[in-house]
């Protein structure tokens, strides 16, 4: 087996399905399909015949070899011996025609941004669609849930953006009502347990707001600014009403205010719109108080969110999915192509005929790196080595123009960065 085999499994999953054989399943898409008795996840299409397999099982016969060497010398014997009787005619069956939205992807771990929270919302909803893990609930339902998915919000308006037609799930009229219950000691309501302002301002004998003000007028610069929602005398009992937001943490940079907020539980399709809008205003609540008792001039932060389970409940798909497919088109037309981890400038070098990559920083165009060689593969690695989070589409972008410029440095063709390959130097 090649390296590249010995790392994806593919040669023992094969021994395995002659070995094992298979039993009905189906794929992490949701597929029917025959799965391959292995540790190592293998398939076999549902169209064919379970005798059809069985047949191809009983009549190949499988060596175990490990080296070279030994496989030659196998091959050697076999070649030598009487070619055996074909063991059946040749069969056709319907070939499935696989479309699958859902798409394979990280578990944990995620990261997106967006200017408003309305574009925000858009990108979560579609990344959750697309690569979600299906599970039951303990509520005889499915949902589709990424674990550890962070959001950040980098422009939202003090007076928030609403899209014409508004296609979020909330009005303005229920985000005025929902800022108080985040922001206010609110009295309970009938069949409210409490608030998270309950939680904030009063329920562990604290008013945590107050405390993180008073924390960031003496300090600016404290990462001390906390406030907990989660109460561990009663919400870690089975029949509790415990929080989702359970933690919310400010900080101070380069006179910037930034809010961070962890939930353990979102629903992100019902949910998240409201939970972003009510954490923003708490957020230029903090800045006003801040500006007014310590004379702070701030500016508004990005609002940080990471869901630990963002989820979306199965009777939001359609509404999901209809969303996906009117917005999501819209953003990526209007999308920016700018990278935080900067640029990079590709051009042939005369007088080494090598390929010259220059890293420049975001803005200021200041160079921080320089790489130089004649293959396309040696550079995006060394590149990728160096700048681990390069935007993808940039890494994507970055691969192509490498590949451009080795085929004009071997073809002796002029090369320009984003132009077609032009026509042979000197010509």
């Amino acid at each position: 087996a090649t390296r590249e085999d010995r790392n994806a499994g593919s040669g023992r999953c094969l021994a395995d399905f002659f070995a094992q054989g298979v039993r009905p399943g189906q794929t992490e898409s949701g597929r029917d399909c025959w799965v391959i008795n292995s540790p190592i996840v293998g398939y076999l299409d549902a169209e064919l015949p379970e005798a059809a397999i069985a047949t191809l099982r009983e009549s190949i016969t499988c060596h175990r070899v490990e080296d070279v060497k030994s496989a030659l010398h196998l091959a050697r014997t076999i070649a030598q011996q009487p070619s055996p009787k074909p063991w059946g005619v040749p069969q056709s069956f319907p070939e499935a025609i696989v479309e699958s939205p859902l798409k394979p992807g990280r578990r944990y771990g995620h990261r997106l941004e967006g200017r408003t929270i309305a574009e925000t919302w858009v990108k979560l909803i579609h990344r959750i669609r697309r690569t979600g893990t299906l599970r039951n609930t303990q509520h005889d339902s499915q949902w589709q849930e990424l674990i550890n998915l962070m959001a950040i919000v980098t422009d939202e308006p003090p007076e928030f953006y609403f899209p014409d037609p508004n296609y979020l799930p909330v009005s303005r009229d229920f985000v005025a009502d929902y800022v108080g219950q985040i922001q206010d000691d609110a009295v309970s309501k009938d069949g409210v347990k409490y608030t998270y302002g309950q939680r904030l301002r009063s329920w562990f004998g604290v008013d945590q707001i107050q405390q993180v003000i008073q924390q960031l007028s003496d300090n600016p610069d404290s990462a001390r600014a906390v406030m907990s929602l989660w109460d561990a005398q009663q919400d870690g009992q089975a029949n509790g009403s415990p929080p989702c937001l359970n933690h919310i943490w400010t900080r101070i940079v380069d006179g910037e205010l930034s809010l961070t907020a962890t939930f353990r539980s979102n629903d992100m399709f019902g949910a998240w719109v409201a939970n972003a809008m009510g954490l923003r205003a708490l957020q230029q609540h903090l800045r006003e108080k801040l500006e007014v008792q310590a004379g702070l001039n701030l500016d508004l932060g990005p609002l940080i969110t990471i869901s630990e389970s963002a989820h979306i409940y199965d009777d939001c798909w359609e509404n999901a999915d209809t969303l996906i497919e009117q917005q999501y088109p819209k953003l990526l037309k209007n999308r920016s192509f700018a990278d935080p981890s900067g640029s990079f400038t590709i051009l042939i070098s005369g007088r080494t005929g090598e390929i010259v990559v220059e890293h420049l920083t975001p803005g200021s165009g200041e160079p921080v790196g320089c790489y130089v060689g004649k293959t396309a593969k040696r550079l995006y690695q060394t590149i990728a080595a160096d700048c681990p989070v390069l935007e993808t589409e940039h890494a994507l972008y970055l691969g192509t123009e490498l590949q451009k410029a080795e085929i004009s440095l071997k073809l002796e063709l002029e090369y320009q960065q984003d132009k077609p390959l032009s026509q042979r130097i000197g010509v």
